[in-house]
């Protein structure tokens, strides 16, 4: 009797070793399939997540890179309690395989960190550095805007329009040249109302701001590229019934009587192409800086809404979107 209960007991003993083995086993399976994974680090703009343009943009590409099991990632939002620079280097202490910051605006705070640590690759989107471990991915919005730009004058009754940037730097005056200059190919006689708002994430400075450029300068369109300042823009303007274009994202669904399309900059689609990019080649980019528009399909317009051009506005914005996919037209950017 007692040899059956210490066998039966021995069973037991040597099951629960064997499950433990196996559950040891299995999570260090896991774990190390974790570990296998390019780790990327993505530090967004102090505006953060739910701008519904250039941070979620970029958000979802890595989302859709880790859902396809290529990549874990992780992010941060900077704020008063984080810098970007704290970030960079949060990151890097922890050894990611890819660190990616958002805008030409964290440009110093990437590149403190960079020099730091040299041996750390870096990616910035919007900008370019001359640090060796700091690759770009630059977008021609220029050439986005341009058709922003002639799909404005096309709508404008009043034959003035605006432009409202977030803030004064270099990337947005890309914008807002080529806006301009698409305006004026097709309407010499329009005249263009710029403002900055100085912010990229206050929508109530957006609306006052909406309000005047429309109750008191007259203007009929507004391109609005100005984050969650935007978005308050693009209410303001339906709101006062009047015609506005969105920006980054498709953003009809803020304000779905007023947008005309939204210029497209394909932020998820070129970071997800890149990371990609970085993988195949052994986690280090074959160009250091990327320049896409066009004729990668980096930036465009969405389908229109809210205007049907006729017959000759077609043909005429179809001949004029070729010449600068083609390099025919050439932006003139700023200084």
């Amino acid at each position: 009797m007692k040899t059956k209960m210490f066998i039966r007991m021995s069973l037991t003993m040597l099951v629960t070793l064997v499950l433990l083995l196996i559950g040891a086993c299995s999570s260090k399976s896991e774990t190390a399939a974790i570990d296998a994974k390019t780790k990327v680090g993505i530090v967004l703009t102090e505006v953060g997540l739910g701008d519904r343009s250039f941070n979620d943009a970029a958000f979802n590409g890595l989302v859709k890179a880790r859902d396809e099991k290529s990549i874990v990632f992780d992010y941060r939002e900077p704020s008063k309690d984080l810098t970007a620079e704290a970030a960079f280097e949060e990151f890097s202490e922890q050894k990611f395989d890819l660190i990616i910051g958002l805008s030409n605006t964290i440009l110093a705070d990437m590149e403190k960190v960079a020099t730091k640590y040299p041996d750390q690759q870096f990616l910035l989107i919007d900008g370019q550095s001359s640090l060796p471990n700091i690759a770009s991915i630059s977008f021609r919005a220029e050439e986005g805007s341009y058709l922003a730009g002639v799909l404005a004058a096309m709508a404008s009754k009043e034959n003035r329009v605006g432009f409202l940037g977030g803030l004064e730097i270099p990337v947005l005056k890309d914008f807002e040249k080529g806006f301009e200059q698409g305006v004026l190919a097709v309407n010499p006689e329009a005249t263009v109302d710029v403002i900055y708002a100085g912010d990229f994430g206050d929508p109530d400075l957006g609306k006052q701001i909406a309000k005047k450029m429309i109750q008191e300068n007259g203007v009929d369109v507004i391109y609005a590229v100005a984050g969650l300042t935007g978005v308050g823009t693009l209410t303001e303007i339906q709101d006062l019934g009047k015609y506005a274009i969105g920006v980054d994202t498709d953003q009809f669904f803020i304000a779905e009587k007023a947008i005309l399309a939204s210029m497209l900059k394909n932020v998820d689609v070129s970071i997800y192409n890149t990371v990609n990019t970085f993988i195949e080649n052994n986690h280090t980019f074959p160009n250091k800086e990327i320049s896409e528009g066009l004729a990668e399909n980096a930036v465009g317009l969405t389908e229109l809404h809210n205007i049907r051009l006729s017959e000759e506005q077609q043909k005429i914005f179809d001949d004029l979107k070729s010449k600068i996919s083609s390099g025919q037209i050439k932006i003139i950017n700023h200084p």
